[in-house]
């Protein structure tokens, strides 16, 4: 499989444990998981178990679970794992995201509790287009996978939401809508376009090509640069409270 015909700029040769490999996202789920740390950054003291607990269970329920239940629904990264273990890995993952967040509600703070269910059902809701696919929006991903993992991170280690908490819950949700927007055409012509043609024509009488790859290129230039920055972020703000 070639550059230009991966379903993702990510995606490695199918087959074997590359499947694996490309079935986490791992440039997304790295991002994602980056609010985690961004949110028990935030948290006047750092708890470092608490901040495991947390990259532990988002983990599981997205970079796992999430990403079973959308290879399950449709193929999009055209992988050959069975549905059976997609299945089992979705189950298994998204339950053991429960189970550390009943712990955490337990242990930390019972206000937690609302936020585990909540990202069990929005977890299942989005990735399956459940309920007509009304949760499967750019709306919906941005609270669910931006400004939920940073609040809920917060939460986990300060047990309360200030309005820091908030405006940096609103960062998230803004970032990951950026980067929404940025990865639906690229999905398009990835996944979907057949063939691309067509000029375009420059003022000076030049023209150039339109490819698949002139279609992408940026596009995917910027996400890989915003995954380096927010990931650059985390670490930064996670060094500089624990040090």
């Amino acid at each position: 499989m070639t550059a230009e015909h991966r379903p993702a700029f990510y995606a490695l040769a199918p087959g074997g444990w590359r499947d694996y490999a490309t079935v986490l996202h791992p440039p997304y789920t790295l991002w994602h998981l980056s609010y985690v740390g961004i949110g028990a950054g935030l948290a006047p003291h750092v708890q470092v178990e608490r901040l495991l607990v947390a990259l532990a269970a988002f983990f599981l329920a997205v970079g796992i679970g999430a990403h079973a239940l959308d290879e399950l629904n449709g193929r999009p990264l055209r992988t050959q794992i069975p549905d059976r273990v997609l299945v089992a890995l979705a189950a298994l993952s998204i339950g053991g995201a429960v189970a550390l967040g009943v712990y955490a509600s337990i242990a930390y703070t019972a206000w937690l509790a609302p936020l585990v269910a909540a990202g069990a059902f929005i977890v299942c809701a989005y990735n399956l287009e459940l309920f007509g696919g009304a949760f499967h929006s750019d709306t919906w991903f941005a609270l669910a996978w931006g400004s939920f993992p940073l609040l809920a991170a917060y939460l986990a280690v300060a047990e309360r939401v200030t309005v820091e908490a908030l405006l940096a819950a609103a960062f998230a949700g803004f970032l990951s809508l950026a980067q929404r927007r940025l990865s639906t055409p690229v999905r398009t012509v990835r996944r979907r376009v057949a063939s691309v043609t067509g000029t375009v024509e420059l003022r000076d009488g030049r023209r150039e090509p339109i490819t698949a790859e002139s279609l992408t290129v940026a596009h995917e230039g910027a996400l890989r640069a915003l995954t380096v920055a927010v990931t650059a972020l985390a670490a930064s703000l996670l060094l500089l409270r624990l040090a």
